[in-house]
């Protein structure tokens, strides 16, 4: 429910299914995931998209500050939900 894992994403550049593939393995399944892109929100390959949605898991990308602040809404919800953040 609660843990921390690190993942190896130096920047938005590195974010593709392969990388995200973490998120699709955990238990629970997760609903949303929210996505911290650095200093700016910046925009995703539509297919990596698309591939998490087919897999039953919402995306929302945002710069970072906003998608921690997302995230601990969503948590305070008792939302299913997990974070990738990348450092402003």
């Amino acid at each position: 429910p609660r843990s921390i894992l690190q993942w190896n994403v130096g920047s938005h550049r590195d974010i593709s299914h392969e990388s995200l593939s973490l998120f699709r393995l955990l238990e629970p399944q997760i609903e949303i995931l929210v996505l911290g892109t650095g200093d700016r929100v910046e925009r995703l390959h539509p297919t990596t998209l698309k591939q998490l949605r087919e897999c039953g898991i919402a995306v929302e990308v945002q710069d970072t500050a906003n998608a921690c602040a997302t995230f601990n809404f969503l948590m305070n919800e008792r939302r299913i939900v997990a974070a990738g953040l990348i450092p402003p």
